[in-house]
């Protein structure tokens, strides 16, 4: 990945992101990775889209060789860091591209910070609005770290790479993310993420969505109830749904080629982010 690595220091650890060579005339990109994921899930369309566009993306806190990470942030603080390297980077107007946790975070921060964002494109991630979640769900996402552990590490690893990745290259991708681990650490990192994804769902905000949107989902992505959670996003809030064909959760790795094509697509359809070549 043609990049160059920065890095971002805060109260809990420093946060380690990649940029690639910037253009002023052309829209960024900014890839957020999935929970327990670093930026090499995005390895795929930093690689292919920097050409044309200009690209961004980081390990999360807790996350790849953002680590040691103090558990102690909330998604709130998430969005504000990256909201403070962007401005750091001179970021502004960008299309933000979350996988699971990263469209979380995104909503997070076009929430934190209006009219920001130029487009998002949710990848097997889900709404924030309350409305779609019941209580007993959001109780068991306060409370997965005892699920996580009960599980011999010998199995949960395969388990990760399978739930989440069809493709050869994706399962190498999360099995390279999940061997970086030691039990105790995957599994405090999973229930962190969970509760965090909890609070904000809980917490008295609308997240409407004032940019356009477009939500790409594995046709087997098999992570929790994901695919009947973007059919009624797409129904109820009016935006574009486009399911990717034999892909599970992680569908960028699964289905990279087309996945750069739809973001290609809908980076041009947008006026404002036309390029000036």
């Amino acid at each position: 990945m043609a990049a160059v690595e920065k890095v971002f220091t805060t109260q809990y650890g420093d946060i380690h992101y990649w940029v690639s060579k910037c253009d002023e005339a052309r829209p960024w990109l900014i890839m957020l990775s999935g929970l327990t994921a670093d930026h090499h899930l995005f390895y795929k369309q930093f690689e292919g889209l920097s050409e044309k566009y200009n690209c961004f993306s980081w390990d999360a806190p807790a996350h790849g060789l953002s680590r040691p990470f103090a558990l102690k942030f909330s998604m709130w603080d998430i969005a504000r860091w990256l909201h403070e390297i962007l401005q750091k980077e001179g970021i502004a107007k960008p299309v933000l591209i979350g996988q699971s946790l990263g469209g979380y975070i995104s909503q997070v921060f076009m929430e934190m910070f209006p009219d920001t964002a130029a487009g998002f494109i949710s990848i097997d991630s889900c709404s924030l609005k309350r409305k779609y979640y019941t209580n007993w769900e959001l109780a068991l996402l306060k409370r997965t770290k005892w699920m996580y552990m009960s599980i011999p590490w010998r199995w949960l690893v395969p388990w990760g790479i399978k739930g989440t990745a069809k493709s050869e290259y994706g399962r190498a991708v999360m099995k390279q993310t999940m061997e970086s681990f030691v039990k105790i650490e995957y599994c405090e990192l999973a229930d962190h993420g969970f509760r965090i994804f909890a609070e904000v769902v809980e917490a008295p905000k609308r997240y409407d969505i004032t940019c356009p949107v477009l939500l790409l989902c594995g046709e087997k992505d098999m992570a929790g109830s994901a695919k009947s959670y973007n059919k009624r996003w797409a129904a109820q809030d009016g935006h574009q749904l486009i399911w990717l064909k034999g892909a599970g959760h992680n569908a960028n790795t699964d289905a990279p080629e087309k996945v750069n094509r739809l973001i290609d697509e809908f980076v041009c359809n947008q006026t404002e982010l036309k390029t000036n070549s």
